[in-house]
């Protein structure tokens, strides 16, 4: 009897040490998250701590995946807007082709400084507005972001609205872009993520706006060649970063997930913009490393810019209407107080 205990108990004791581990437990509800941005970006660091913070507030009942990398913002935005995304993140340019009234806060030369983006965006009033203007795209507003302020790459040097006349630059897909390269005289051409790179290096377009982060962070500094490489520092549009949520998924979720991810902390926000910030000065050295020839332009040759984009925030606030206008006008008395 003794030998057939032992024998049990071994027996026991194998069956334990090979057994399959229990199936993790599946999480209630799933965050699928689509961004164009690159894995290891400042951007990405920052999605990473939503996703710790979600997680970790929900007791693990909601799983978030971030889906770095893709390719078109525009598309992402449409699957989060459908449904078939829970959530997407990026530029405000990108969202704008769907939610045009965002199209003001891109608009040329609304803001100057990064304390004056902060003061607006973050403004109550402005923040209500925004709110509103995403649920009737079926989008729920998440957090702030930051690509920064974009200024003009090119093949040859930009001093001057005059230089830029006829040069086809690529343009994101906002009316703002649009809208500002028009006014002066340059030719846009819409490109998404995934071919700019192609169109420049193949001579589609002649050059491109962007951040320096975000330049560098593509390759794109790459697409002009060694001795075509030229920057001027016109930072004539801030880019807000976003994340928003898609209502449709967003209305299955009980409250208390539901203030968790519309609460999220301000110093999330705050730190993204701080780790984009610290960056430029590298990024800006790195560049002239890399053969750009970088013009810092006067308070003179930069008013020439703004004297002839004079005009176009409004213009493309009538053209996305009575909400975009208000946003405009809500924006500027922020900035005002």
């Amino acid at each position: 009897m003794r030998n057939f205990l032992v024998f049990a108990v071994a027996l026991v004791a194998s069956s334990l040490l090979f057994a399959s581990p229990a199936p993790a437990e599946e999480p209630e509800f799933v965050l699928e998250m689509g961004t164009v941005v690159p894995a290891g970006s400042p951007w990405a660091l920052q999605l990473k701590r939503l996703k710790k913070y979600v997680e970790a507030e929900t007791g693990g009942r909601v799983k978030v995946k971030l889906r770095l990398g893709g390719s078109n913002e525009r598309s992402l935005a449409r699957r989060a807007q459908m449904g078939s995304k829970q959530g997407f993140a990026g530029s405000v340019g990108g969202l704008s082709s769907i939610v045009r009234e965002v199209n003001v806060l891109e608009a040329p030369y609304v803001f100057n400084t990064v304390e004056e983006a902060d003061k607006a965006l973050d403004d109550p009033e402005v923040l209500k507005q925004v709110r509103a203007i995403l649920e009737k795209q079926k989008l729920v507003f998440g957090l702030w972001g930051e690509n920064g302020f974009r200024s003009y790459f090119s093949r040859r040097p930009i001093r001057s609205p005059e230089d830029m006349k006829g040069i086809r630059y690529r343009s994101q897909e906002a009316i703002a872009h649009v809208e500002a390269y028009k006014a002066l005289g340059a030719s846009p051409v819409t490109i998404d993520v995934a071919n700019t790179m192609t169109s420049l290096q193949t001579g589609v377009v002649d050059g491109f706006d962007n951040t320096p982060l975000f330049a560098m962070a593509t390759t794109w500094y790459q697409g002009l060649k060694d001795d075509e490489r030229n920057l001027i520092l016109s930072k004539h549009s801030y880019q807000p970063g976003i994340v928003v949520y898609s209502k449709k998924w967003f209305d299955t979720l009980p409250p208390d997930i539901q203030k968790v991810l519309t609460t999220v902390p301000y110093d999330l926000t705050t730190w993204g913009r701080e780790q984009v910030r610290k960056m430029e000065p590298v990024l800006l050295k790195n560049l002239v490393r890399y053969g750009y020839e970088i013009h810092d332009p006067s308070k003179a040759e930069l008013q020439k810019f703004k004297d002839a984009e004079k005009g176009v925030p409004e213009a493309v606030a009538k053209q996305v209407g009575p909400a975009g206008q208000k946003l405009l006008k809500a924006v500027r008395a922020a900035m005002a107080k």
